[in-house]
């Protein structure tokens, strides 16, 4: 029997960035609805590709800021990940996943890519998120992130 030794190739050429806020005495999640070819009308959290000369952390500041407006936000390293498998092109996507924490004054100015935005509580920013595995990581970021300080380790682009 002959050994196969083909793998299916792995892409990491983008972000995701899940941006929280407080409201009172809750933290809720933004979540944008998709106006572009791609994803159309699904609500997702912030995403978006790295470019050239660029860590992933600066693409992540870059889109939030190019998506939302929003400039004041403490970044984190969420130590999670966004993946997929295209089943056209036989690829694994993997993206970091960063966690932002939105000054209260901040207000989302979209651009051309969504249509709509929603702060919702984690319970409806996961019965709302439209891909398959984005409730996984909302949930993971509640608890590394809200229920629980998120270590100063994780902090990026101070």
């Amino acid at each position: 029997m002959r050994k196969s030794n083909v793998e299916i190739p792995l892409r990491s050429t983008g972000i995701a960035v899940v941006l929280l806020k407080k409201f009172e005495n809750e933290y809720k999640v933004l979540l944008l609805k998709r106006a572009s070819a791609v994803l159309h009308n699904a609500w997702c959290y912030i995403g978006g590709s790295i470019e050239e000369g660029e860590t992933a952390w600066q693409a992540a500041l870059r889109e939030i800021k190019e998506e939302t407006g929003i400039t004041n936000v403490s970044l984190y390293s969420s130590n999670t990940f966004d993946q997929f498998y295209s089943p056209i092109e036989n690829y694994i996507y993997i993206a970091p996943v960063f966690v932002g924490f939105v000054n209260a004054e901040q207000d989302v100015n979209l651009n051309h890519e969504h249509s709509e935005y929603k702060w919702l509580s984690f319970h409806e920013a996961i019965e709302q998120a439209t891909m398959p595995g984005n409730d996984e990581v909302l949930k993971f970021i509640e608890k590394h992130f809200v229920k629980t300080a998120p270590s100063e380790f994780l902090q990026v682009g101070k």
